[in-house]
């Protein structure tokens, strides 16, 4: 079994740590969910802020995404993502992401073989999520458990 993503929308940092314990992830409790096993919230949706925002992969990187929650020496893990990405992907349309799908395709992370048409519909259920935690005034976060 690989690298578990769920990304979901909480409040706030200690609502979001709260997740870190749960077998199943955020999906446990009433947090909106969305897995997308195989997308990291680190070089992926690095490469997927600097694709929606136009701000250089290197100044996006360097933004910090520190966990808020940590257990197993790293192996679970509960991080927030950034605040630029979050309005990126709340403020894309369905065409924006249609568009930004194609060339995140081609990234050495996704080996260079990812199907855009899959990629878009990943981006539209992200989106969708930044969408209802603007709403909420919720920010979003990832649940990585290796």
């Amino acid at each position: 079994m690989g690298v578990l993503f769920d990304y979901f929308a909480a409040p706030d940092n200690d609502a979001a740590a709260t997740t870190i314990d749960l077998v199943g992830g955020p999906d446990e409790v009433p947090f909106p969910t969305v897995a997308l096993n195989g997308v990291d919230p680190f070089v992926q949706l690095g490469t997927l802020e600097s694709l929606l925002t136009g701000v250089d992969y290197e100044t996006v990187i360097e933004r910090d995404i520190a966990p808020v929650a940590m257990a197993d020496e790293g192996a679970r893990l509960v991080v927030a993502l950034t605040g630029e990405l979050s309005v990126a992907l709340s403020d894309a349309d369905e065409a924006r992401l249609r568009e930004v799908a194609e060339p995140w395709s081609r990234t050495e992370e996704f080996g260079g073989q990812a199907d855009p048409a899959d990629l878009a519909a990943v981006l539209t259920d992200l989106a969708g999520l930044a969408r209802t935690a603007t709403t909420r005034g919720d920010r979003l976060y990832c649940w990585v458990c290796v």
